[in-house]
């Protein structure tokens, strides 16, 4: 797998500052580019202007088109031509989007999703443009739901082949179903549409967690991947609220974080985790997790390694 894949930022883990210097830490820390979060950032400006903005500080691997209503950019459809046409324009290989909500009643987005016949042609520009669909997460107490269409692995893996549309795999999302997901991931990956992986943990009913923050089998989904022919992006997406607030400390963290990702993908050494000091997991009760902090001052960091 080293040979062609990719270890990607989403901007969306940096979203509380401003947009140059996510570009700016990411660049710094040493990752191979950037998923782009169409937000708040693209409303009344020049969308083009700011990417290429972006692109003179660090790579952009990928686009994610807007999941809220946005000034100038329509509703999800038209948010994603939208989307396309400005990866298109600027050189960006791929564009994620989410998947109709029927809690949302986005009934007209959800007709319009089953009328394409060949998302790589009608939508991504006769194949200029990947156009890849997520997985969305498992929400509630309980009794999860996810009130999102296509919810069935095996479904959207039926539909994305029937429709020639690509896939982005969500840990964090596909672990708030079930924790052990691996034979998921195998169901996703051996249809062959997988072009992009959002990488971060799942537990405590908390999504986009720094790994080892949860409960997710993520060094093992690692090696996993390490040993298939994947050649897309793996992209760290985890909640700032997750990275430390100084931003002395953000950048040595998110070293920390891709080091580990290429270690356990095989692109260096495991001797290349000796730059950094060893953390422990903690032996402590689930209620006490969120009441402990780590030595960033958030969360208790436990070790990536499961």
């Amino acid at each position: 797998m080293k040979g062609g894949v990719k270890i990607s930022l989403s901007s969306g883990s940096l979203f509380t500052l401003p947009l140059r210097r996510a570009f700016e830490l990411a660049a710094e820390a040493g990752f191979d580019g950037v998923e782009l979060i169409i937000n708040q950032d693209f409303q009344r400006v020049n969308p083009v202007k700011v990417v290429r903005a972006m692109q003179e500080i660090c790579p952009i691997n990928s686009i994610h088109a807007p999941f809220m209503p946005l000034d100038g950019w329509g509703g999800p459809v038209q948010s994603l031509f939208h989307s396309v046409d400005l990866a298109a324009e600027t050189g960006i290989p791929l564009v994620n989007f989410h998947p109709p909500s029927w809690l949302g009643a986005e009934f007209g987005f959800w007709r319009w999703l089953y009328k394409i016949r060949d998302f790589q042609r009608e939508v991504g520009l006769d194949g200029q443009v990947q156009v890849t669909l997520e997985n969305m997460p498992w929400v509630g107490g309980r009794f999860k739901v996810n009130h999102t269409i296509l919810s069935s692995t095996r479904d959207m893996v039926a539909f994305i082949q029937d429709h020639n549309l690509f896939l982005t795999f969500d840990t964090t999302h596909m672990g708030s179903g079930k924790a052990n997901f691996i034979n998921d991931f195998y169901l996703c990956y051996e249809s062959g549409r997988m072009r992009n992986v959002h990488f971060s943990d799942y537990g405590f009913d908390r999504e986009h967690l720094i790994p080892g923050h949860g409960r997710l089998p993520l060094t093992r989904f690692l090696n996993h991947l390490k040993h298939t022919e994947y050649q897309g992006c793996v992209t760290l997406e985890v909640s700032p609220h997750e990275l430390p607030k100084d931003e002395e400390v953000i950048l040595p963290a998110l070293k920390e974080i891709l080091t580990y990702m290429r270690v356990e993908t095989g692109i260096l050494p495991p001797s290349a985790m000796e730059l950094f000091e060893p953390i422990h997991p903690l032996e402590i009760e689930d209620e006490t997790l969120a009441e402990l902090p780590d030595k960033y001052g958030h969360q208790p960091y436990r070790s990536m390694h499961d």
